[in-house]
Parts: C-alpha cells; structure tokens; sequence
C-alpha cells in the first residue's frame, strides 16, 4: 500500500488552487496519480477569512472526513465549524492529525503564508507518476508549502516544482 501523502500547494491568485484542482483530476483519470481527497480554500481580497470547500464526490478508501477538513481548517484559519463540540473535537482529532504529518510547523507554515489574495489546495495522493505531474503541472506557478512526504521526497517535489 503506497503512503498517502498530504500536500498543500499555494497559489499567488484566489483561483489558481481551482485550476491546479482540474489538472490533478485529469491526471487521476489518467491514472498518472491516484486522487484520494482534496479540499480548496480561496481567499478573496478585501475579505477577512477564506472560503474552504472539500471534493464533495470523493468516497475513496483514502477520502477524509468532513470533520477532518473541518477540523484542519479550524485550525488553520479559525474557520469555525458548525455544531462540533470543540474540545472533545480537538482532542480526538489531533491525534489523527499528527499520525499523517500534520504537526504545528505543518500548521504554522500554511498559516503564515495561505493569506489574503491567494488560494491553496490540499491534495491527499498516492501512487503519483512523478514526472507526469510535474510536467502536467509545470505551467501553474504555484508553491508546495507544506508536505507530509519523507524529506527526501519532498526535495525532489520541490526541485521539479522550482521556478527555472
């Protein structure tokens, strides 16, 4: 069974985390990488929080739970989330957090640079032909901010993704 990987891409506009989104689906068709789950959060200028939406049609063995996203989100943006008993939330959702890479940096990373004005997209892959993406992926400027990838992976993600 392949890792699943969480990685977060940012994005310089409010839709680019869109468009980066319809390359990744496309791919996944192709069977180029294997899309478990994804969730987008725009931030619009001029507003005081970002928008956040999860792939409503994944169901995947890989997908997350609404409540994951929410949680994340929560935590990233301080989204609040509807209807949860927050402490009890936390508690238990933390510890699945951290058992796929989400630490404090993780969340301290994406926080300081997922701002006004900008998009990002959180993509749960595995099985990912890394030359294809990156080629498929090489026209949207974007930047891989955060990744739970093993630090030998994610060097390689950043140098394909590197600004020539």
């Amino acid at each position: 069974m392949a890792m699943t990987t969480l990685t977060v891409l940012k994005f310089e506009s409010p839709d680019g985390a869109e468009k980066a989104l319809e390359v990744i689906e496309d791919l996944s068709k192709r069977q180029l990488i294997t899309l478990h789950d994804a969730a987008i959060v725009t931030w619009p200028e001029g507003k005081k929080k970002p928008k956040t939406k999860q792939l409503a049609n994944m169901t995947g063995a890989g997908a997350l739970s609404g409540a994951f996203w929410g949680m994340l989100f929560g935590l990233l943006f301080f989204v609040p989330f509807l209807g949860m008993a927050f402490g009890a939330a936390m508690g238990a959702l933390a510890g699945s957090m951290a058992d796929i890479g989400i630490s404090d940096e993780f969340i301290r990373s994406v926080r300081s640079k997922v701002t006004e004005g900008t998009s990002a997209l959180f993509l749960m892959t595995s099985g990912a032909v890394l030359d294809k993406v990156v080629e498929a992926m090489r026209e949207l400027n974007f930047e891989v901010i955060a990744s739970n990838l093993s630090a030998e992976q994610e060097e390689k993600l950043r140098e394909a993704f590197a600004e020539d």
